[in-house]
């Protein structure tokens, strides 16, 4: 019989870092999942091989990142290491190769780990996607033919610093162009917070003309024309890279039915047809607002993503945290804003152990179809 409920996390650089991580988050015996989240630059077959050896073949997921989040806030060349364990947890896990093939399949495939657990009264769905495989929404309409609208999702797109890999780990594998996914049934509550922190200037926006991720029209007129008028920019003379340092703080904010908007990072524009390319689709018809924020207002979204994960556990002190942090918040941020807010969560939450990654793009979906985000933080609590 294991230990009750327990949840452990550890980080570690340098020799041997995913032995010694994994050391300091098995807390107890009957570890049931193993989730590992590597800086680019790790031996990643290497730090499998130590993980596995520490935990005796538990199941596992991960991947590589631009950048991790643990007991040490953050660190280049970093392993984190999580572990679940004791009574109380069911656990699947998947891997769907291939996913740019069928992203709408991929997602199906993955899903289906958690269907294949034993029944608990909670559940949620872990996913970490490539994040160069495509239009991440594919994904969750892929899990949401399998699982439908109840069963809460979150997870990020991952890839390395400039965006040309990615890494996906499962059991002893790494992989490429893959969805990776383990489904948590739990006796106790999961709360999911997720906050941007952006904040609407001026008056909204028709998407007059879309298609998948990319914005032709707004209002009527090229799309990259309205977009550098609302920020007062000169629309000649501009270069891609001064445009994209404008964007990263300027994302588009999209109306919902209910909550803060739905955030897409502008990516990148065609300077011919006047386009605008954003990480994820944007809807045809749909309303859009321009975005801006400072570190404040990010840092403030990131305690209230904290305390919305709580509420949902009904006073039950969490036994740890997950961060899904996109990299488009850092520069904002900064690097020590960065750490100031994961030692806000922290606090939040009591000192329990935080663990979590810098994404290309956030999944939280509580109920519903959508759930994809951009330059957000998506925070699962674990009661």
């Amino acid at each position: 019989m294991g230990a009750h409920r327990w949840f452990g996390v550890g980080q570690a650089d340098g020799s041997k870092a995913g032995a010694r991580a994994a050391d300091r988050a098995l807390l107890h015996p009957g570890a049931k999942l193993m989730i590992v989240f590597c800086s680019d630059g790790c031996d990643l077959p290497e730090v499998l091989r130590q993980v596995d050896d520490r935990s005796g073949g538990v199941p596992l997921i991960g991947c590589a990142t631009s950048g991790v989040i643990g007991p040490e806030r953050t660190g280049a060349g970093s392993v984190v290491v999580t572990a679940l364990g004791g009574d109380g947890f069911s656990i699947g896990t998947a891997a769907a190769g291939q996913a740019s093939r069928d992203l709408r399949g991929a997602g199906a495939r993955a899903a289906r780990c958690l269907s294949a657990t034993e029944e608990r009264p909670h559940r949620v769905l872990v996913l970490l996607i490539d994040g160069l495989a495509g239009d991440q929404r594919e994904v969750l309409r892929g899990v949401y033919r399998v699982l439908g609208a109840g069963v809460p999702l979150v997870g990020g797109c991952v890839g390395d610093e400039v965006r040309t890999r990615t890494a996906q780990l499962h059991r002893d594998q790494v992989l490429t162009d893959a969805v990776v996914a383990a489904g948590i049934g739990s006796d106790a509550p999961l709360g999911i917070g997720v906050r941007h922190g952006w904040r609407r200037v001026g008056e909204p926006m028709l998407v007059t003309g879309s298609g998948g991720n990319r914005v032709h029209t707004l209002d009527g007129r090229p799309a990259l024309d309205v977009y550098l008028e609302r920020l007062g920019a000169e629309a000649e003379g501009i270069d891609p890279e001064a445009f994209a340092r404008l964007a990263l703080v300027h994302p588009l904010g999209l109306g919902t039915r209910g909550g803060e908007e739905e955030i897409r990072l502008v990516a990148g524009a065609d300077f011919d047809d006047r386009s605008l390319a954003c990480i994820a689709e944007v809807p045809q018809a749909a309303l859009a607002w321009l975005m801006e924020g400072d570190a404040d207002s990010l840092r403030r979204a990131g305690s209230a993503a904290c305390r919305d994960s709580l509420e949902a556990l009904g006073g039950r002190a969490p036994l740890g945290t997950f961060a899904f942090e996109c990299i488009g918040r850092r520069p904002v941020l900064g690097e020590e804003g960065v750490a100031a807010e994961i030692d806000e969560i922290v606090r939040c939450t009591g000192g329990a152990p935080v663990a979590g990654l810098h994404t290309y793009g956030e999944i939280a979906r509580k109920h519903g179809v959508t759930g994809f985000h951009n330059q957000t933080l998506v925070m699962l609590s674990v009661g």
